[in-house]
């Protein structure tokens, strides 16, 4: 995944995050990697986030797919993609600080180039039916809708899904969308282990 980082919303009215809910948030969350093992980077970082997941029969997982890099250098190695959608007894500023940690215990360092190859790439995408702006977080993520490598897994795990503050479904955004940059599937699923024959064939 190859989100341009997001937490600059000082154009956005400035609203003021709620505290920790009483009932569990529905959190979608978009995984990308573009260096090193890309699979393995991914369902490292799935199996960390499902750590902080607090409902085990809940927890929905995209299959994966290959991606083109998008406002990244020329030459940029493609991304791995997926999207995972978790329950979370906590407040959006606190799972994004968790998912921030994650990156940073997997190799992804905390000062970093803006687009620059990432080891694992954890995008917050909403929070239940919140509509955040802050300086620290946006939510419904604000480019979610314009990305196919996005949008395409989520489908994939949540058609009808219609965002906060939006009128369009998951899948409609998608059908708007360009064919290009290509999202190829490689893979039926996050948390499975791959064959050596997938391994040959991506590399």
């Amino acid at each position: 995944m190859n989100f341009p980082d997001y937490h600059d919303a000082s154009s956005s009215p400035r609203l003021p995050v709620p505290a920790s809910p009483s009932l569990p948030l529905t959190c979608g969350i978009a995984l990308g990697s573009n260096v090193g093992d890309r699979l393995a980077n991914l369902r490292q970082a799935c199996a960390a986030v499902s750590q902080i997941h607090c409902e085990k029969s809940s927890l929905v997982l995209s299959p994966v797919y290959k991606t083109e890099p998008v406002d990244c250098e020329p030459g940029t190695t493609p991304y791995f993609n997926a999207v995972m959608e978790i329950k979370f007894a906590g407040s959006p500023l606190e799972l994004l600080d968790a998912l921030q940690q994650i990156e940073c215990a997997l190799g992804r360092p905390s000062q970093r180039v803006r687009n620059a190859p990432r080891t694992i790439d954890l995008d917050l995408l909403y929070a239940g039916n919140l509509t955040v702006a802050t300086g620290a977080l946006a939510l419904p993520h604000p480019r979610l809708s314009s990305r196919r490598f996005v949008l395409q897994p989520l489908a994939d795990i949540r058609p009808e899904l219609v965002l906060p503050g939006g009128r369009a479904s998951v899948a409609d955004l998608l059908a708007k969308l360009p064919p290009t940059p290509a999202v190829i599937p490689i893979h039926s699923s996050l948390d499975e282990s791959p064959t050596a024959e997938f391994n040959q064939s991506h590399d």
